[in-house]
């Protein structure tokens, strides 16, 4: 399939929108308040045999924005140290900034309008995305304000999961748990369960409509 035919079928599956696989981890669950520890995406295209798969993955470490809360309990679950050096953070705003401008290059070569959030439990992703955005004054954020396409509730559908590393499983997607609550990995994981179900639908011939 070439380039333009891949970018045509990415249009027209989602409505002009291009769908792009956030994972945050955070310092708590306040988007307003608590602080943005890490983040990665993955961007997705379709491959010669017209099925969707996972494209790039960005990823960045963040250092909490001034005056930002930090939960204990949210840091001693997911790990993150958020004033370790050895962790190369970098400022959150300059972060999304250039985590956008790839997304946004993709977003074009596709012909699409917007992207659209995937994630697992979106809404608390795109929360934590949009907040960012906003305290960094990022006038270009190719994030639809308030769409997210949520796996938890897809995967409910297909899989009869909720959880990750369950609908993972169900979908025969290796997930090892000790690698989880890792921006990278959750992310990856989400994007191949993302992936899993879009072509599984198809497949099942629920796509194109008849």
């Amino acid at each position: 399939m070439s380039n333009d035919n891949a970018n045509a079928l990415m249009q027209q599956r989602f409505r002009g929108y291009m769908p792009v696989v956030i994972d945050v981890e955070t310092a708590g669950f306040n988007a307003k308040t608590d602080a943005l520890l890490e983040i990665a995406a993955v961007t997705l295209k379709f491959n010669d045999d017209g099925l969707l798969v996972p494209d790039q993955t960005l990823h960045y470490h963040i250092e909490p924005f001034e005056g930002a809360n930090i939960e204990q309990a949210a840091i001693d679950f997911n790990g993150i140290d958020p004033h370790s050096p050895l962790r190369g953070a970098v400022e959150e705003g300059s972060a999304l900034k250039e985590m956008f401008k790839p997304i946004r290059k993709a977003q074009k070569d596709a012909g699409c309008q917007r992207s659209i959030l995937v994630g697992h439990n979106a809404t608390f992703d795109h929360g934590f995305v949009m907040a960012a955005a906003e305290r960094a004054n990022l006038k270009r954020n190719p994030f639809h304000p308030f769409v997210t396409f949520d796996t938890a509730a897809l995967a409910a559908v297909f899989l009869g999961q909720t959880v990750l590393i369950k609908a993972c499983q169900a979908a025969g997607i290796e997930f090892d748990n000790k690698q989880a609550h890792s921006a990278v990995y959750d992310t990856e994981r989400t994007a191949e369960l993302f992936c899993f179900m879009v072509n599984r639908y198809q497949a099942l011939g629920g796509w194109p409509l008849k």
